[in-house]
């Protein structure tokens, strides 16, 4: 049996027994008791911040990097698969080889969270995809991815390259034949009245031929019966007729 501790003196040292028995008290610095605590406490929760600050964008720049990092490898898997596609490396008998070594870096590119899009047959997202042709599918909706041109890849949560797809194009709409005109048995249309607009008489000025024969006559009628008929004067044209045909003009008769 152990001998147990004895009773702790009044001046504060050890217990007799006990496993702080051979140790020496903390020494208190000195001015202590003149520190203010608040102001330590509150100075120690800024430096507190300020190193939580300094690492969160140590975090984010080394996310950063990561991510450029696995961009970089995704570019490397498609030069992998278009040499892939090589006919000359594959008849050399190097198609194998690339083969597996872009399954190994996919496998790591796996690890890291990193896999490839399967979008045939979604409709298009501009947030994970970029539209670079159409092409008319029947019966497809249009805006729906039907071929993957650059593969696309998710990293975790987020998206690492969005892909290049085609999307199926609405189908053009037949074209309308315009119906026929009918027409109309032109013995079955009504005529219609045709408006006729009054012509209005042509007034006409007398010559100075017909004004001297109309004064002739008048006065002429206006002599008496007694009186001798006074001779008149042959008009213009009754002269010239006569010259021309040699024959005297004939007198103008005096109506009775």
């Amino acid at each position: 049996m152990t001998d147990a501790p004895t009773a702790s003196p009044l001046d504060g040292s050890p217990l007799v027994g006990s496993p702080l028995a051979d140790h020496r008290p903390l020494e208190v610095p000195p001015g202590v008791e003149s520190v203010d605590l608040a102001a330590k406490f509150t100075q120690l929760l800024f430096r507190a911040s300020l190193l939580g600050n300094k690492l969160t964008e140590q975090k984010q720049q080394a996310r950063a990097e990561q991510r450029e990092l696995l961009g970089v490898l995704v570019e490397v898997d498609d030069a992998l698969a278009a040499l892939g596609l090589d006919r000359e490396l594959v008849a050399l008998g190097r198609g194998a080889g690339l083969e597996a070594t872009r399954r190994r870096l996919l496998g790591r590119l796996a690890k890291a969270g990193v896999r490839p899009m399967r979008l045939e047959g979604l409709a298009a997202d501009p947030a994970l995809t970029e539209i670079v042709g159409t092409e008319v599918r029947p019966g497809v909706a249009p805006e729906t991815v039907v071929q993957t041109v650059v593969t696309g890849f998710f990293w975790e949560q987020e998206v690492l390259r969005r892909a290049q797809v085609v999307v199926a194009a609405p189908e053009s709409a037949p074209e309308s034949v315009p119906a026929p005109v009918p027409v109309e048995d032109p013995r079955l249309v009504e005529l219609k009245p045709v408006e006729l607009k009054p012509v209005e008489p042509e007034i006409v000025e007398p010559s100075a031929d017909a004004t001297d024969t109309t004064d002739a006559t008048a006065a002429a009628d206006a002599a008496g019966p007694d009186e001798a008929p006074a001779a008149r004067p042959v008009p213009p044209r009754a002269r010239r007729h006569a010259k021309a045909t040699g024959r005297p003009a004939k007198r103008a008769k005096r109506k009775k």
